[in-house]
């Protein structure tokens, strides 16, 4: 939060609006938690194996975690009197990621087995999963504001078919190496394994072009009035 904070350092929004974000992102896991399990029960008896792991990552974490970040961004900030630049999408969308990322992480870590295995999460969530929370949204709110302000661009709903298809790839590679290393595929299980990896890191480059190119261009209308 700090680092897109700073980012947006020149017209910043009021701290109590980027919490209420962050707080809707966070209070979003509930019923989240509750349509994963739904969806989980319905497809359980219908796919197995890879199918059904692939349908895990892609649908049921996926699609739904991204579309509780678009839905806490669409109604508590949207069209609003201050959202008025490209960059605020960005900024309340990686807020509402973040948010979103503090729950889910203490529920992974409420169930670590063991010292070794907290850590390990710990390790993995802080490196990768919680910045990928912010970048899938990030994009996301780049992808609304550009339709919105410039009337280019994928909008609403391609920038959120983008940022379920980041978190898929992600998670179905999360998801599937443990599969493939069980069933003895090891060295592709050793290059999927590599996958989340790019995902954040070629993922953060494109969220700071991103941002870079909104503020740009809120710079260039801002002169202007």
């Amino acid at each position: 939060m700090w680092y897109v904070d700073r980012i947006d350092r020149r017209r910043p929004f009021p701290p109590g609006a980027l919490r209420k974000v962050a707080i809707a992102g966070a209070l979003s896991t509930l019923p989240v938690i509750v349509i994963e399990i739904l969806l989980g029960k319905i497809s359980r008896p219908l796919l197995s194996g890879y199918g059904q792991l692939l349908f895990n990552a892609v649908v049921i974490a996926a699609a739904t975690e991204e579309l509780a970040k678009l839905a806490c961004v669409r109604w508590l900030v949207w069209k609003k009197a201050r959202f008025d630049e490209r960059l605020d999408a960005i900024v309340f969308a990686t807020r509402a990621g973040l948010g979103f990322a503090l729950v889910e992480n203490i529920f992974y870590l409420w169930s670590a087995r063991s010292a070794d295995n907290f850590l390990a999460m710990y390790l993995a969530r802080a490196v990768l999963a919680v910045p990928s929370h912010a970048i899938y949204a990030g994009v996301m709110g780049y992808f609304i504001a550009r339709r919105q302000f410039d009337r280019s661009g994928p909008g609403l709903l391609g920038g959120y078919l983008i940022a379920v298809a980041l978190h898929g790839v992600y998670d179905s590679a999360v998801f599937i190496t443990p599969q493939l290393d069980q069933d003895g595929y090891w060295l592709l299980a050793r290059l999927l394994a590599l996958l989340p990896v790019a995902v954040v890191a070629g993922g953060f480059w494109a969220l700071r072009q991103m941002a870079t190119r909104a503020l740009a261009a809120d710079d260039i209308a801002f002169e202007a009035t």
